[in-house]
C-alpha cells in the first residue's frame, strides 16, 4: 500500500512537473555550440633571479603564520625586456593551517633603459608529500608610458622555484597569456 502511495505520488508529480514545461515559455537555444572551445597559451616573456634576505617571522594571526622576506636585488632577462631587480621589496607570507603558502611579494624592475616598473607577485605554493611541489603565480606590471607599457596589457604568471642552498634566491619565470 505504501509503494502504491509513494508510486501514485510519483506519477502525479511528473503530471505536474509535465504541465509545467508545457506552460513554460521555450528557453533560446544557446550559442555554446556556436562559441569555438580556446584553451590560453602564454608566451615566455621573461626570467628573474630574485635575491633574498633570511626571513623575518611576524607572528601568528588567525589567518596562519606571518612571515617577510625582503628582497635585495637580482637581474632579470627575456626577449623584449631585460635589467636589475632593485633592492627594498619584499615578500610576505601567510603560512595557512593546511601548509599552503601564500605569497604577495611588491618589488620593483630597473630595465637596461631606466624605465622602473613596479611588480606585484602572487602566488600560492603547496608541496604535499610525495608529490612535485604546485608553485604558481599571478603578476601584475605597473609599467611607465612608453617601451614598456605592453606590460600594463596583459594577463601574466609564473613559475617559483627556490634556489637554496646554493643561492638565497628564487627563481620566478613570467608568461603572458595569449
Amino acid at each position: 500500500m505504501l509503494l502504491q502511495a509513494a508510486a501514485t505520488a510519483g506519477i502525479a508529480g511528473a503530471i505536474v512537473a509535465d504541465r509545467a514545461e508545457a506552460a513554460a515559455p521555450a528557453a533560446p537555444p544557446t550559442p555554446l555550440s556556436t562559441v569555438p572551445l580556446q584553451l590560453p597559451a602564454t608566451e615566455f616573456t621573461y626570467e628573474a633571479v630574485v635575491d633574498l634576505e633570511p626571513m623575518i617571522t611576524l607572528g601568528r594571526s588567525p589567518l596562519g603564520e606571518r612571515r617577510m622576506v625582503p628582497i635585495t636585488g637580482g637581474m632579470f632577462q627575456g626577449p623584449r625586456i631585460k635589467g636589475t631587480v632593485l633592492g627594498g621589496g619584499a615578500d610576505r607570507q601567510l603560512v595557512r593551517s593546511d601548509g599552503v603558502l601564500l605569497l604577495n611579494a611588491l618589488y620593483e624592475l630597473k630595465t637596461d633603459d631606466g624605465a622602473i616598473i613596479t611588480v606585484n607577485n602572487r602566488a600560492l605554493i603547496d608541496t604535499p608529500p610525495g608529490q612535485p611541489p604546485y608553485a604558481y603565480s599571478v603578476l601584475e606590471f605597473t609599467a611607465p608610458e612608453g617601451p614598456h607599457a605592453w606590460l600594463n596589457r596583459g594577463i601574466f604568471v609564473g613559475t617559483v622555484h627556490g634556489l637554496p642552498p646554493e643561492r638565497h634566491a628564487v627563481l620566478i619565470r613570467v608568461y603572458k597569456v595569449v
